[in-house]
């Protein structure tokens, strides 16, 4: 995920380390916030992939600096983890379609469509789960109410997409 929160940031525009989790941050603080110790060797790969590149440059206080910036080949990854299907993993579902959702506007209209129908597949999977959890008679109070949000949850993201899916269709 981190990779993706990088080239949506330097497909922006060209930051340095420092300027690429500031701007994580400023996007995505309410659903992540990677540490230096994420974003450095996320930065490496990356480059090292040929998706970003650096230029080394030196401040005017005369400190050495690294501009990272995102390649053709960087967009077109950008775009490919857009639209790589979520995760098996319930737990990270909801934050990853969330980020994907809100990196979408570098993708075309049918890339859109494609991510939204992909999401909502997954979203009505995992509620369908969620509601047959509910029905367990022995669930203590606890969990249960602990279903019951994730049921909310789901049916108030579907409800999201689907009206994602209308203002693509018009």
């Amino acid at each position: 995920m981190i990779e993706l929160l990088i080239l949506f940031e330097l497909n922006k525009r060209t930051l340095t380390m420092y300027g690429v989790s500031k701007e994580i941050k400023n996007s995505f603080s309410v659903m992540t916030t990677p540490s230096y110790g994420t974003i450095k060797p996320a930065l490496e790969r990356l480059k090292k992939n040929g998706f970003v590149k650096a230029q080394k440059t030196i401040s005017q206080g005369g400190r050495p600096s690294n501009y990272y910036s995102i390649t053709e080949d960087g967009i077109k990854e950008l775009k490919r983890l857009i639209i790589l299907p979520p995760a098996d993993n319930p737990i990270q579902f909801l934050t990853t379609a969330r980020i994907k959702i809100a990196c979408a506007d570098t993708l075309s209209k049918g890339e859109q469509l494609e991510l939204i129908k992909q999401l909502k597949n997954k979203a009505e999977l995992l509620l369908i789960e969620a509601q047959n959890k509910i029905k367990n008679k022995n669930m203590s109070y606890y969990p249960r109410m602990i279903f019951e949000n994730l049921v909310c949850e789901y049916k108030n993201f579907i409800s999201l997409l689907e009206g994602f899916r209308n203002a693509c269709n018009n």
